[in-house]
């Protein structure tokens, strides 16, 4: 069993950058796929970006602006949201799974469907 706590959402203005946070507890936590999912009004949730902490592989749905990191004990998982766009805003989610990232992804396309473990979500709003 894992649980995963985000943190970290609030305002961010267009241009600027914002770190979230996930704690993770359980065991174990090594083997994970873990990821940050984003969820707006009308649309299900999507994949952002996953890492899978067996040997530090990452997956980018859009490469370029964020950046996804893991502390080396496992227990946090952070994203770096850099030069936000108002498309950014959103419900971002932690999500983990035991299976590996590539049973979960097809090329930059990652299903969250197959995840088992969420946290409750921290809401990012992007301002101009």
């Amino acid at each position: 069993q894992v649980q995963l706590m985000e943190s970290g959402g609030g305002s961010v203005e267009t241009g600027g950058s914002l770190t979230l946070s996930c704690a993770a507890t359980g065991n174990p936590l090594s083997g994970l796929c873990m990821g940050w999912f984003r969820r707006v009004p009308g649309r299900d949730r999507e994949a952002v970006a996953l890492i899978y902490s067996a040997d530090g592989t990452t997956n980018y749905v859009n490469p370029g602006r964020f950046t996804i990191s893991q502390g080396n004990t496992k227990e946090t998982l952070n994203i770096h949201l850099n030069s936000v766009k108002p498309e950014d805003a959103g419900t971002y989610f932690c999500g983990a799974d035991y299976l590996p990232c590539r049973h979960h992804c097809t090329g930059t396309r990652c299903r969250p469907g197959g995840f088992n473990y969420w946290g409750q979500g921290t809401q990012v709003t992007v301002s101009s």
